[in-house]
């Protein structure tokens, strides 16, 4: 099958292109409608995720599902014929099968006339697959309560499995969903089933920026349909957004649509992410092909359509003010795009910190935990850490310099803390960053953060914490401070089907590990040193992630036999544990932080008896 690939276009003359297109015979247009959008609207209590997203192994491309070790010992020299029964073709979004760990793109094969596929180099397991739980985790507390719901927090709460949120003439915007595994919003999706919530994000942006959405209903992948779709949304409205659909894949005709139809003028621009966006018009209407990941559709709406309201709507819509901040961990890009970073950000002292997010195109979440959008340019390999840079800001900028900054070893009672100081009116809030508990102490250190949660093992002494505050601190300068016990464990699956006793029962299992510098993967180091077990040998020792939840979700999902965790992110996903020890997780704070009014409520919360009936409902915590 030939596709036509997308060109390359730099964002500026992409957006000259468009304007010149659709100014051509313009006529100002205004309407009034009530719309049923929920952003806008403050949350009355904290909302957690009911369901993980992905809820299921789900291809990243469009390719071919294989077995990574099939493809073992392929390279351009040596290239690797794969049989018809050794993969299976998916498109971005499709079931990764149960005998299949990772996706080839379709780029990177070679088709014979046989119907074999020639492939050129190796694939490692769950590459290019997006696992279950990649973005959000069940359990996961998207937003705390009294929270303004943002248009990305709305389609956070559908992604999570969340339905219900409380909610001169103005541009209508046509908004049609694509796809034949996309369903409306539900708690209950089978497998295969995407939830629709890009629809909700945009409609939301739109309210916001004075226009009004017109919703379609869900087209499957057939041309015909999107076509007659395509053409009755140009007919009642002003602006049509063709969500996903813009890329190459095999079920992709918005361009080849909007060509029949009308005139595209760009099919492709160097940013990322949202290089696959078209930008067309049919007769009066203007016509744009979202990709169909959210993050890269929220940046076409921020850097396009948002300049489209505002050229129909006859008045300038405000952008985003910025700050300066200073770079807490590099950021490497590509020297092809433009690419937009989404960070969280602080202040410290006198000084703003950016700390870079997930920057998945999938990952919705990036979005409501962000505070700003860092833009790397063109032709530049990244951003180095320390660099002073320029961050748009997503919030006030009155709430990040009134934000508690927490980073370090993640745990779920940060953000309980964090919904008790919002229920109880505390004009500050709190914003956290999982780094593992290394990446706190180097946060502390250099004065990022003004907390570090922590649970290091001194392997010599058997001691949690205090040497590492020794050796790093040995100037002073920071304090330790007491925070609760928590059980570490193996988690396994209900029942346990592998028959996992101790640690030296997981040489034959599949393992999913934290990452380097979290104080879980510094107790499973030491336990494999010693027990004289080989790193090497642990399948998946290499297959990291960032948080409890997100390793108790693989497991839960079949994705793992077990894995190294909290004793209540085991019991939240309904799985076996092997009790393994009781840690010290604890907080690191800069001597000049004690004097911070946040950080002391912080601190008397953490010893509050609503957040010890909290913990000991989800258990595994111990407070003396």
């Amino acid at each position: 099958m030939k596709h036509n690939y997308l060109d390359n276009i730099p964002l500026e003359e992409a957006k000259e292109r468009f304007f010149s297109l659709v100014k051509k015979d313009f006529l100002l247009k205004t309407e009034t409608v009530n719309t049923q959008a929920s952003a806008g609207r403050v949350l009355a209590e904290a909302v957690y995720a009911k369901i993980c997203s992905p809820h299921y192994n789900a291809s990243a491309m469009d390719g071919i599902a294989v077995r990574a070790k099939d493809t073992y010992g392929a390279s351009e020299k040596e290239p690797l014929i794969l049989k018809k029964d050794q993969f299976v073709v998916v498109d971005t979004g499709d079931i990764v099968p149960k005998d299949k760990d990772s996706v080839i793109m379709i780029e990177d094969i070679t088709w014979l006339e046989s119907g074999e596929a020639k492939i050129f180099s190796a694939v490692h397991p769950w590459q290019n697959v997006r696992q279950v739980g990649e973005d959000i985790c069940m359990g996961d507390m998207i937003a705390a309560s009294y929270t303004k719901i943002t248009p990305a927090l709305c389609g956070a709460f559908l992604a999570g499995g969340v339905t219900s949120a409380k909610v001169v003439k103005k541009v209508v915007v046509g908004i049609i969903p694509t796809g034949d595994e996309i369903v409306p919003p539900t708690d209950n999706p089978k497998e295969g089933d995407i939830i629709e919530f890009n629809s909700s994000i945009f409609s939301s942006m739109i309210k916001e920026w004075g226009g009004e959405s017109k919703v379609y209903s869900i087209v499957k992948d057939k041309k015909q349909l999107l076509k007659n779709a395509v053409l009755k949304a140009k007919a009642e409205c002003d602006i049509v957004l063709i969500l996903a659909g813009s890329s190459a894949g095999r079920d992709d005709y918005t361009c080849d649509i909007i060509k029949e139809c009308g005139e595209v003028c760009v099919h492709g621009i160097a940013i990322k992410p949202g290089k696959p966006a078209v930008l067309g018009k049919i007769e009066n209407t203007a016509v744009v092909g979202l990709p169909g990941y959210p993050v890269s559709a929220i940046v076409i709406m921020r850097e396009i359509v948002r300049d489209l309201l505002s050229l129909y709507s006859g008045c300038q819509i405000e952008k985003e003010p910025t700050v300066k901040a200073v770079l807490q961990k590099r950021v490497v890009s590509s020297l092809k795009y433009k690419e937009y970073v989404r960070v969280t950000l602080g202040k410290i002292g006198k000084k703003f910190v950016a700390v870079p997010l997930n920057r998945g195109a999938g990952v919705v979440t990036s979005f409501t935990k962000a505070d700003g959008i860092l833009v790397v340019p063109q032709n530049s390999e990244g951003i180095s850490e320390g660099t002073e840079v320029s961050v748009t800001l997503l919030k006030s900028k009155e709430e990040i310099e009134n934000a508690l900054i927490v980073t370090g070893s993640h745990d779920v009672l940060i953000d309980e803390i964090k919904d008790i100081m919002k229920r109880r009116g505390y004009s500050f809030s709190l914003s956290s960053s999982h780094v593992g508990s290394m990446g706190a102490v180097t946060a502390i250190k250099n004065g990022n953060a003004h907390l570090g949660a922590i649970h290091l093992l001194d392997g010599e002494s058997g001691e949690y914490n205090l040497s590492y505050v020794q050796k790093y601190f040995s100037s002073g300068g920071a304090v330790l401070k007491k925070g609760v016990g928590r059980t570490q464990g193996i988690m396994v699956q209900k029942g346990n089907p592998k028959g996992i006793k101790s640690i030296k029962d997981i040489e034959n299992c599949t393992y999913v590990n934290r990452q380097l510098g979290s104080g879980t993967r510094v107790l499973f180091d030491y336990l494999l040193k010693k027990n004289n077990m080989d790193k090497n040998k642990i399948q998946g020792y290499r297959n990291e992630e960032f948080t409890h939840t997100a390793v108790a979700a693989l497991i839960a999902g079949g994705n793992a036999d077990c894995g190294m965790g909290v004793y209540s992110a085991a019991k939240m996903y309904d799985l076996d544990f092997i009790e393994i020890a009781t840690e010290k997780y604890d907080f690191l704070c800069h001597e000049e932080s004690l004097e911070n009014e946040a950080v002391k409520v912080f601190f008397e919360i953490l010893e509050s008896e609503e957040l010890k009936k909290r913990l000991e409902m989800m258990g595994g915590y111990s407070f003396e």
